[in-house]
């Protein structure tokens, strides 16, 4: 056979075989082991591609079938198993140098061609992956670096077309040129990946070979897509070793700027910006594969771009010459080789991508090389370090005019030719303005939180050492910033943060121009502009507040407010967040600056808002009085007009300032320095005179209106222009009225509150009546009564400025009646704080008339309709936010207020209150904005506080108009039958009259109780509910749930109480459209909700009320018997599963919580349980339901069923739990135990019957089962335990159920861990097992079937305690428990760990320790059995926890180091995994943190803690999720404190070790809690500053400890600056920090400051300086204040 096919070769080589003929004898050739060719892998190889070359070289003819063909084999042969297998054998086999030129070229016809291609693309791609696969293949690439540059710049070229396609063109109609899905492909006839026998095996020889003719060749599916990208990331990979390997770094440079950059950047552009982008969809390209690209793309440039031997160049080109002073040109290198501009050469040329991209991918592109220029020169040390920021920074003033932004002084001139081997090139001058102004500033912004990360810019140096060179130049981008705002854009408002960040002298020159356009005239905008412009303005006013020059910055802020208004209206001035953020400055700025702020707004007033306003009001009445009708009079009273709408929104921002400055300021107190009260005093006299003369303004232009309307009507004018004159000033006299009424009421507030408390203040408002008389005349003077301050408020005449305090009054705006209001209410405490004003005989009329002024009725009434949102400043009340503001002020202040309202304006509140719940909707709640109030919330508010229930007065009216509500919805129900309690309703309700009591308008309580009863033994129903009243009684029960039943009065009490048992007893429901049988779904939530509601009234202490009108067994036998009658009936059918169980839970509560009270309160004890125990344990009730539920048809009274045995179980546990309070009350519960008892155990029975037959699984579960059974077993002992108490023998108790106990026991044990079970199902068997472990110990028993099963010959508790370790042991290791379901069940295991430990021998415990201890072994871990080990570690924790017995306690300290050391090795292991942080390590750490704090004086040797101590190193904290890092920090912690808190002896030796581990802890939050921009809020934030209280909290108690850590407190503050100094800290954060160091900083003695201060490095030290300076300005002047009242 070998001599019959050894001539293949030569008819390969005959032109006279036809190619189709040779590629099928190529393709058997290679297939078949019984062809001899010489090294025939090469031959065959050479063979294709040289028939490859000579086609594309016109040197051979065939057609396209075989071209494809060709391509395919080539494919094949490359991937196949034989040929790799070869290679690896270490055979020569090679690619042609000229098969290289020819793929460069199809590739590049692939990029660009606009024809279909002769081969598919995807064969194409497979090859040149088939070649790159093999290094021996690849080196005919490799070996030549500038092929290996074409190839990837030929690749990248391809993937941009390919990712740019579906972008530009769409995805219906697929390109001609690259189809890489449906081009036709040669399928091989064999398998060429199988081994080299397969195809003998598989198929003769004849059979092995394709006609090629006949077959089209079968098209790989979408393999295109894939091959590419894939193909790319390998090509990168090759080239980038390649690249590495390269001597010469200018060759590479020039090659990478030539050819490379610009399709790369190109490419890495598009793979960022479009990740969800259709193209990505549309190729099927991976995340994962895009993100590998982009990481190989950076490499590449970073190593090319910026090698270490460039740095000379780098220098060169950007560092200004010695003789230079600061000016910088475009180069000064000498060489030829200018790196700096031939890549912005290169990134600013055209061509290489469309039009529309260009400027997008060329801004990324310069953040990204600034980045990879810091990465790679930024990192000098000592005397370098200098020269490598300024490299940096010219680097940057290079990048920045490359964006099109020219910063005059700094642009780059006229570029140079980038390379000398590349063509000239010269690069474009920079346009003005960009393109694009968001992708510019996404830009710079990005470039500038590099420099300041890199901390490229140092003040000092800059300015003694470069001229400023980089001061100007920032100041140079600021201009242009300003000048060319963009506040639209939220990167702008991000830049000049950035700037500001950097120095704030680059922007303190152009400070009014920035508050123009940032604050003062910026327009309103959308929320993420709004919250970049607050995060500026914030830092603004902190950073100038940290500066101490907050004066100044307000100094400014006014320049700019007293300007001209740029528009028509100026935007609010104070947004919620700008608002906190200065009250936190003005509490952080010294009082006496801060009354500095308030005298310049003051001044600013007087000196130009008044003297404006006045000339402008002359100009109007001289107009007025020389006006001859001609229209340029006309055009100057509009526009003098619009002057004074201008000055009266001047003078309210301005006003808003100073309320917001004084109500911020730390109030005076009689420590308060005498300096500081005398210029206060001053403050508010000035202030007062302010408010003199602007009222004074007002009174005389009111006085003018006044007149010329008067003039105007004697001249007979028509109506039109008499009313024009308050028309065209309303604007400003209503903005002027708000600013004057905002001045006196903050005036007055702070005058008052200096007056309290401050006895060296002098009050101005504290004159004498007489005084005041004599004064009358000064319209500022105010009356030292208050009742007359009253009197003129409510008379709307204030202090001759007539208004008309009212909503509906157009002389009064919204803003204006809610701070009458407070003017009001001010006044009426400071009456209630003076006895002599109350004595009067005015005073309480008066207070009454006040009341009502500030309640408004008629002004809430409109409060019911839509919803409206305030954010809380009282500058910012507007009509669609009044009522909101109006109804918090009257909720807020009840307990001034409701003293002096009628019942009926009280009444009114409380249906404003109950309307309000019940018309909220609660979508809308949850889209407030943080800090936002509506009156719903407001209402939700108030229900929830405990400011209600100590208002009987509005309480009772609350209770009261839920009745009536709850009354009217079962009268709009339907009555099936005549109700008597309807018949009272429907009477009291027609009551008219004056006031009606409210026994009046309540039904007679005994004919509900008639009602009640009736509906309890009959089950007949007199209501029937639709749907929709169900959902209104539901809302208004919901409402109720939220009142203090102690608020109740007697007579609210038990009239709720029972109309609600009526609801419960006597009322059904049925659907909208028609009546069924079945209710609702909903009908138990609502049963529930009232049994809810029902038990905690029973808690109210008026409660007893309710018993004297019926006894307390009746009321248990009528909850029980009308849910019997409900359920048996079907109501509950269509119930689904939670809800059903909810409404068992609601019962079970009811009975157990009524049964507490009647116990607790002695009240009828034997006649009411007694009672209730005969109904419930009557033949007729179990034979009822019990026996019914044996019929396999009855699916509902299944439910009857568990509603019963539910009931029986909870009367049962709460008599057992009210065993030993007397030995009467014994007997008493022990009598009613036994019966029901005899009553549980045959119900159980019955159901066990008919459970396989005829019980749904999902009501009565397996859980519930084992859960009365559990009842029934405590309820048999704790009767056996009393009577033991009265037998004098010592007879061995027994049990009445032993056989049922004992058949659960072996049925929990075969179930519990042998498979998945329900959690509830594990928990009540636990339980189970607890009590049934202490029952066969209580009763002695012997020895049955099933534990001699288990240990033959031993004793039955033995083989029990071995038999439930084992069971436990295997539930914890079972793996389909997860954590939190372990968490779950570990206070079952420990109830049962306890009673097994109880009385076991010390031989058994040892022998339990000692298992544990084997299985804490580092090799189960190491092996994946880590369950296994967490399983003992848990059973550690529980034992730690148990109270045991005095031997066992000693054998478990014994062995408590050995355990230690354990968890200490199997720590370490486990933090190697960080996989196993959450899973493991942290359970592990928490255990010996649980050990540590119980083994309190028991742990003999320190070593064992200090080992603890040193696997806390070790637990991860990097690279965690925020849950997980939140797990991970506190359970380190929690090990310290434990360490701390309960062996401070470990301390003497350990300090170190123990800072070692805390500084971790530090460290870590502070790189997790840093400055991260718009990521600095939400859930993950709320973790970060929890851990940062913890460590304020442990800074506190190692000071508490200051005699162990003296010596290492200037350690801890180095350390702790060290790590400051790297991070740019969250506000929140540092507070907490900084506040735990301060502590620290107390325990620092005046050498260790000196050392600290003389052996920090220059940055630290700064940050140390800053820290040392705040905290002897804050903290350690408090502390010393606090020292003079410490004893």
């Amino acid at each position: 056979m070998a001599a019959i096919y050894s001539g293949i070769h030569l008819k390969l080589k005959s032109p006279h075989t036809p190619w189709e003929d040779k590629l099928k004898l190529a393709r058997f050739a290679w297939i078949s082991s019984q062809c001899l060719l010489p090294n025939k892998e090469q031959v065959l190889l050479d063979w294709c591609t040289h028939a490859l070359t000579g086609w594309y070289n016109q040197k051979v003819e065939f057609s396209k079938n075989v071209l494809e063909g060709l391509w395919c084999y080539l494919d094949d042969l490359l991937h196949s198993r034989k040929l790799h297998a070869s290679l690896k054998q270490g055979k020569a086999i090679s690619m042609r140098l000229n098969m290289a030129q020819l793929l460069l070229d199809q590739l590049q016809e692939c990029a660009g061609a606009a024809v279909r291609l002769p081969v598919c693309v995807s064969t194409l791609l497979s090859v040149c992956q088939g070649i790159l696969s093999s290094p021996a293949l690849s080196s005919v690439f490799t070996t030549k670096y500038e092929l290996m540059v074409n190839l990837l710049a030929k690749v990248c070229s391809f993937a941009c077309c390919e990712l740019q396609k579906p972008l530009l063109t769409g995805c219906s109609e697929p390109d001609p040129r690259t189809d890489l899905v449906t081009d036709v492909q040669i399928q091989p006839a064999s398998d060429l990946y199988s081994s080299e026998n397969d195809p003998v095996t598989k198929s003769p020889p004849d059979h092995s070979v394709v006609d090629v003719d006949k077959v089209p060749f079968k098209p790989k599916e979408n393999l295109g897509s894939a091959h590419l990208f894939e193909l790319l990331l390998k090509v990168l990979s090759s080239y980038l070793s390649v690249q590495r390997q390269q001597a010469n770094p200018n060759r590479v440079f020039t090659l990478v700027t030539n050819q490379l950059i610009q399709p790369l950047v190109l490419l890495r552009h598009q793979l960022t910006s479009g990740e969800h982008a259709p193209s990505h969809t549309h190729l099927h390209l991976r995340q994962q594969l895009g993100r590998d690209i982009r990481v190989k793309i950076d490499l590449i440039l970073q190593s090319a771009l910026f090698p270490s031997e460039h740095l000379a160049f780098y220098k060169e080109e950007l560092l200004p010459s010695k003789g230079d002073s600061g000016k910088r040109g475009p180069g000064g290198a000498k060489g030829p080789l200018k790196p700096v501009t031939g890549i912005l050469c290169k990134l600013s040329a055209q061509g290489y991508c469309e039009p529309p991209l260009h400027y997008a991918v060329k801004s990324n592109t310069v953040s990204l090389v600034f980045k990879f220029f810091l990465e790679s020169y930024r990192k000098g040390r000592g005397e370098s370090e200098e020269e490598q920021r300024m490299l940096c920074f010219y680097f940057l003033t290079r990048l920045v005019p490359a964006l099109d932004v020219s910063v005059d002084g700094h642009s780059s001139a006229k570029a140079d030719q980038p390379i000398s081997a590349s063509p000239v090139e010269k690069c474009p001058p920079p346009s003005c303005p960009p393109e694009s102004w968001s992708l510019a500033l996404l830009a710079v912004e990005s470039l500038l939180s590099q420099a300041l990360t890199a901390d490229i810019y140092n003040v000092a140096a800059d300015r003694i050492r470069h001229g400023e060179a980089q001061l100007n130049f920032y100041r140079a981008l600021a201009e242009v910033l300003l000048n060319l705002a963009q506040p639209s854009t939220p990167a702008w408002y991000r830049c000049l943060k950035l700037l500001l960040t950097l120095n704030h002298l680059i922007l303190e020159p152009d400070l009014d121009q920035l508050l123009s356009s940032t604050w003062i005239n910026a327009e309103c905008m959308d929320a993420r502009v709004q919250r970049a412009r607050q995060l500026l303005l914030c830092s603004l006013l902190q950073t100038y507040t940290k500066l101490r020059q907050l004066p100044r910055f307000f100094s400014e802020l006014l320049s700019v407010i007293c300007q001209p208004a740029l528009g028509d209206l100026r935007p609010p001035l104070l947004s919620d967040g700008v608002t906190a953020s200065l009250k936190t400055c003005v509490l952080d700025t010294p009082p006496s600056q801060s009354l500095e702020i308030c005298s310049v707004l003051l001044e600013n007033i007087r000196r130009y808002i008044l003297p404006d306003l006045v000339k402008e009001q002359r100009e109007v009445a001289k107009m007025e009085v020389d006006r001859a009708g001609d229209n340029v009079g006309a055009i100057k009273e509009v526009k003098v007009d619009q002057e004074r709408d201008d000055g009266s929104l001047r003078l309210f921002a301005i006003s808003q300032l100073l309320h917001v400055v004084l109500f911020s300021l730390r109030t005076l107190d009689n420590a308060s320095p005498l300096p500081l009260v005398r210029q206060s005093q001053r403050l508010m006299e000035e202030m007062q005179q302010v408010v003199k003369d602007l009222l004074q303004m007002l009174s005389s232009e009111k006085k003018r209106i006044k007149s010329n309307t008067q003039r105007k009507g004697k001249k007979n004018q028509n109506k039109k222009d008499s009313q024009k004159v308050p028309e065209k000033h309303a604007l400003w006299e209503q903005k002027t009225q708000e600013a004057v009424l905002l001045l006196r009421y903050t005036w007055m507030e702070v005058d008052t509150l200096f007056h309290i408390h401050c006895s060296k203040y002098t009050s101005l408002d504290s004159s004498s009546h007489t005084a005041a008389k004599s004064k009358s005349e000064d319209p500022v003077s105010v009356d030292a009564s208050a009742l007359l301050h009253i009197e003129s408020l409510l008379s709307g005449e204030i202090l001759s400025v007539p208004l008309q305090p009212s909503l509906i009054s157009p002389s009064c705006s919204p803003m204006s009646c809610l701070q009458l209001k407070l003017h009001t209410l001010q006044q009426m405490k400071k009456v209630l704080c003076d006895t002599s004003l109350l004595s009067q005989l005015s005073a309480a009329e008066l207070l009454n008339r006040a009341a009502q002024f500030i309640l408004a009725k008629g002004e809430l009434e409109m409060s019911l309709g839509e919803e409206q949102v305030w954010d809380g400043q009282i500058g910012s009340v507007t009509a669609s936010s009044y009522h909101v503001a109006h109804w918090y002020l009257v909720t807020s202040n009840l307990p001034v207020i409701a003293p002096y309202l009628s019942g009926e304006d009280l009444g009114y509140i409380a249906n404003v209150l109950v309307s309000s719940l019940l018309d909220r909707q609660p979508a809308r709640g949850k889209d407030l904005p943080p800090g936002c109030l509506s009156v719903s919330l407001v209402s939700s508010q108030l229900l929830q506080s405990p400011l209600l229930a100590e208002l009987p007065s509005l309480f009772s009216p609350t209770v009261y108009s839920l009745a009536q509500r709850i009354f009217g919805v079962l009268l709009a129900a339907h009555a099936s039958k005549v109700c008597p309690t309807l018949q009272k309703i429907q009477e009291g309700r027609n009551v008219s009259g004056g006031e009606r009591d409210a026994s009046q308008l309540l039904v007679r309580k005994e004919t509900v109780v008639e009602d009640i009863l009736v509906s309890s033994e009959t089950g007949e129903m007199f209501i029937l509910l639709s749907d929709t009243q169900t959902e209104e009684l539901v809302n208004l029960l919901q409402i109720l749930t939220s009142l203090h039943p102690d608020g109740m009065s007697s007579e609210d009490l038990s009239s709720i109480f029972l109309i609600l048992f009526f609801m419960l007893t006597s009322t059904s429901s049925y659907s909208d459209q028609m009546r069924r049988q079945g209710g609702s779904g909903d009908d138990a939530v609502f049963v529930g909700k009232l049994l809810q509601i029902l038990a905690s009234l029973l808690e109210g202490r008026n409660f007893p009320g309710v018993l004297k009108l019926i006894h307390g067994g009746t009321l248990l036998q009528a909850v029980v018997s009308s849910l019997l009658w409900h359920s048996n009936s079907g109501r509950f059918h269509s119930t689904s599963n939670s809800g059903w169980l909810d409404l068992i839970k609601a019962v079970q509560g009811f009975i157990r919580s009524f049964v507490q009270l009647i116990i607790v309160r002695n009240s009828s004890v034997r006649l009411n349980l007694d009672q209730f125990a005969s109904f419930i344990t009557s033949k007729d009730i179990t034979s009822k339901y019990i026996v019914v539920s044996g019929r396999p048809d009855t699916g509902a009274s299944v439910l009857s069923v568990h509603l019963l045995l539910a009931s029986l179980t909870s009367f049962s546990k709460a008599m057992t739990s009210n065993l030993g309070r007397s030995k009467p009350m014994n007997q008493t519960l022990v009598h009613m135990l036994t019966r029901t008892t005899s009553a549980l155990g045959p119900a159980i029975e019955s159901v066990i019957r008919t459970q396989p037959g005829t019980q749904p699984a999902s009501v009565l579960s397996q859980a519930f089962v084992v859960e009365v059974v559990t009842v029934m077993m405590h309820c048999e002992l704790s009767s056996l335990s009393v009577e033991d108490e009265n037998k004098q023998n010592d007879s061995q108790p027994t049990l009445s159920h032993t056989a049922l106990y004992r058949s659960f026991c072996l049925q929990i044990l075969k179930e519990m861990s042998s498979a998945s079970r329900p959690m509830d199902f594990l928990v009540s068997s636990l339980h189970f097992l607890s009590a049934y472990y202490t029952t066969v110990g209580r009763t002695g028993g012997k020895s049955d079937e099933v534990q001699r099963e288990a240990s033959k010959g031993g004793k039955e508790l033995d083989a029990l305690y071995t038999q439930i370790l084992q069971n436990v042991y295997r539930l914890l290791t079972a793996p389909w428990l997860t954590s939190s379901e372990i968490c779950e069940l570990e206070p079952a295991v420990q109830l049962l760990l306890r009673h097994l430990v109880e009385k076991s021998t010390t031989n058994q415990f040892n022998l339990l320790l000692l298992l544990i201890r084997e299985v804490l072994d580092v090799s189960k871990l190491r092996a994946g059995n880590y369950r296994e080990v967490l399983s003992a570690v848990i059973i550690i924790k529980l034992l730690s926890c148990c109270q045991l017995p005095e031997p066992c306690t000693k054998a478990l300290w014994l062995i408590a180091p050995q355990l230690i050391s354990a968890m200490v090795g199997l720590v370490r292991s486990s933090s190697q995994d960080i996989s196993l942080t959450r899973s493991f390590t942290i359970p592990v750490v928490m255990v010996m943190t649980s050990l540590l704090r119980q083994g309190e004086g028991l742990i003999p040797n320190p070593h064992h803690v200090i080992l603890v101590l040193g696997a806390l190193q070790s637990v991860p904290l990097d690279r965690l999720t925020p849950l997980i890092y939140q797990s991970a920090f506190l359970a380190v912690h929690e090990a310290l404190f434990a360490i701390i808190q309960c062996h401070p002896q470990v301390m003497l030796n350990a300090a170190p070790s123990f800072l070692n581990v805390f500084h971790r802890l530090v460290a870590s939050i502070m790189q997790e809690g840093r400055q991260r921009g718009d990521s600095d809020t939400g859930p993950a934030s709320d973790v970060y500053l929890q851990c940062s209280r913890l460590i304020e909290r442990m800074y506190s108690h190692i000071a508490a400890i200051a005699e162990n850590f003296t010596t290492l407190s200037a350690f801890m503050v180095a350390q702790y600056v060290t790590e400051l100094q790297k991070v740019t800290l969250r506000t929140d954060i540092k507070l907490h920090l900084t506040e735990g160091i301060y502590r620290i900083l107390d325990l620092c003695l005046e050498q260790d400051i000196k050392f600290l201060t003389a052996g920090l490095q220059m940055g630290v030290r700064e940050v140390f300086n800053e820290l040392y300076s705040s905290y002897t300005h804050y903290h350690k002047a408090q502390r010393q204040g606090e020292d003079k009242y410490t004893v």
